[in-house]
């Protein structure tokens, strides 16, 4: 029987087919709002949804299935999904206990505060971002070990193994992978010694299959041998082999001594309703948290939805976050973080002292604030919430899409890049147009800041939302607006995660939008209290689930990219 079951998980998760079980009792859906009885996925492909619901219905728990749906997102999404970068992950337990579990990557001992800058002190174009020196110590294997350990239920290789099969035997690609593969072809030649699995003799096209029989062998050693399968062995020598070819520093000493850490989240509450968010190294539940409560007095409902008021409000709130982002956090095992001082009311209404309902500030004014008692792009997301209602919002990251652009030879895995994410000289901006001073500077194992803001919302102590997004600097801004277009707004998940969207990061000083976010007059409005307002490509790729009364469970995947909810 087992052996049938699995044959039909199998047939599920290639063919993309819906099932129904004992009676009509468990029916599996996917699509856009879908509304499940018991578990629901949301993630960046259609696969690693479904091998998350399959893990469900195989008995696992929500952070067996987040296990399985981060290793399937590093075969059939390797623009993002990874087994060589790092992340954050949220859990929530059905008993409201909540814990992060930190798995970002760490710069290599052998990293120098200056290793980017030439003799003249300029910063070397291209070293931090398209290079072997770019890669940090990949922390996601460790992570996703360490997860499963304290809160896995499923064995730990058939949580894996479904990633195994799809790497081994193969996923059709969408028309938009087609395309990104199409566009990185000449990088992916150019930055590898051997034609790695996402190059083939013609351009890629919807529904070509996509086999890495490399990767497959690296996870198949995960499943065999758990940390040693990555950090330590094989794999850690192919690694090892591809640092040295291209001048990488990573060492087999940074593999060894690579661990993940469990963190107390942020938390705080916004008119009636509990946040719970990612402390540092990460700065978006700082910037999440500081937004929602310095436009916390102030009526947005009342003024309405995308009004030029209520979008002044809150990029004038993004202003002043984005502004202590760039003085204060950093990785906390190196530096003192005036957290508490940072999301305290006082400290923030003071911060929004200087508001002006009709005009514009000027960010060349507005400086990082003066805590009390202060001595010193590409990322995918996905959601999970069982059928007992423990939850996992959990955002992971090789930087910019495919990282640096180079495969491990023989392991099948993309470096990631993000020593990019570090301050790698003060003032001067990251790829995300983000700029950091001594707080974030370049340490050996020292963590890079980043923006990733996975979060859960309650509702009288019941879960409400699970949430995230990719999108580098954009991050905690999309996650604060589709918090606002639900709690203040009163839209449904699938509605406030599609809604238009806009930001703000202080540096550099313009309202960034999304084609058709912004009506003309409050274009109109916006322009003459002195904003620049700039129209770009789309803003984040949210994925999120909403529990409805009843407990219900309603999937929210961003019509942006590949997303899709899958449940039962």
């Amino acid at each position: 029987m087992n052996k049938i079951i699995s044959i039909v998980f199998g047939l599920m998760i290639l063919t993309g087919c819906s099932i129904k079980s004992g009676k009509n009792k468990n029916k599996f859906i996917e699509g856009q709002d879908i509304t499940a009885d018991s578990g629901i996925v949301v993630s960046a492909h259609p696969q690693s949804s479904r091998i998350g619901v399959t893990i469900l219905l195989k008995g696992g728990n929500a952070v067996d299935a987040a296990v399985a749906t981060e290793f399937a997102l590093a075969v059939c999404y390797p623009e993002a999904g990874n087994i060589g970068g790092g992340g954050f992950m949220l859990i929530r337990t059905s008993d409201g206990k909540t814990d992060v579990i930190d798995y970002r990557e760490k710069a290599p001992k052998d990293a120098k505060r200056d290793m980017y800058l030439d003799k003249s002190g300029n910063v070397s174009e291209g070293l931090s971002t398209d290079t072997h020196l770019a890669s940090g110590v990949p922390g996601t294997v460790d992570g996703m070990l360490y997860a499963h350990s304290k809160y896995g239920k499923l064995p730990f290789k058939e949580v894996i193994q479904p990633a195994i099969d799809l790497a081994e035997n193969g996923f059709p690609v969408t028309g938009r992978q087609a395309s990104e593969l199409n566009s990185n072809r000449k990088t992916f030649i150019d930055r590898n010694s051997f034609r790695p699995a996402f190059v083939k003799d013609s351009l890629w096209k919807e529904g070509d299959i996509l086999i890495q029989a490399a990767l497959a062998e690296t996870l198949k050693r995960i499943r065999d041998y758990g940390r040693d399968g990555f950090y330590s062995g094989k794999t850690a020598r192919l690694l090892i082999k591809e640092m040295k070819r291209g001048n990488g520093i990573v060492s087999e000493q940074d593999l060894k001594e690579y661990r993940s850490v469990s963190r107390v989240p942020l938390t705080a509450e916004y008119k009636g309703y509990k946040i719970i968010t990612v402390p540092p190294p990460s700065s978006g539940g700082i910037i999440l948290i500081q937004l929602l409560m310095m436009i916390d007095p102030y009526p947005l409902r009342e003024w309405g939805f995308h009004s030029s008021r209520e979008i002044h409000l809150m990029v004038e709130a993004e202003r002043r976050a984005f502004a202590d982002r760039s003085e204060y956090p950093g990785d906390p095992d190196f530096v003192k973080i005036p957290v508490d001082q940072l999301l305290s009311r006082k400290y923030l209404l003071n911060r929004m002292s200087t508001f002006d309902e009709k005009r514009a500030s000027s960010s060349q004014k507005i400086n990082p604030g003066s805590p009390e008692g202060y001595s010193s792009e590409e990322t995918t997301h996905y959601s999970v919430v069982d059928a007992k209602g423990n939850a996992v919002a959990a955002t992971t990251t090789l930087n910019n899409i495919f990282g640096n652009s180079i495969v491990a030879d023989s392991a099948g895995f993309l470096l990631n890049n993000q020593m990019d994410d570090f301050s790698i000289k003060p003032g001067f901006p990251n790829m995300y147009g983000l700029v950091g001073g001594e707080a974030n500077s370049v340490q050996p194992g020292k963590r890079m800041l980043s923006s990733m803001t996975p979060s859960i919302v309650e509702k009288e102590g019941k879960l409400l939302l699970v949430l995230g997004s990719p999108g580098g600097s954009t991050i905690p801004t999309t996650v604060f607006q589709v918090i606002v277009n639900v709690l203040d707004f009163g839209m449904n998940i699938q509605g406030a995660v599609d809604a238009g969207r806009f930001h703000h990061q202080w540096l550099p000083d313009w309202i960034s939008y999304e084609k058709n976010a912004l009506d003309s007059l409050s274009f109109r409005k916006l322009s003459d209290m002195g904003h620049i307002v700039k129209e770009r490509a789309s803003i984040g790729s949210v994925n999120a689930i909403m529990i409805l009364p009843g407990g219900k469970k309603v999937g929210g995947p961003d019509k942006r990219g590949n997303n899709s909810s899958c449940g039962y």
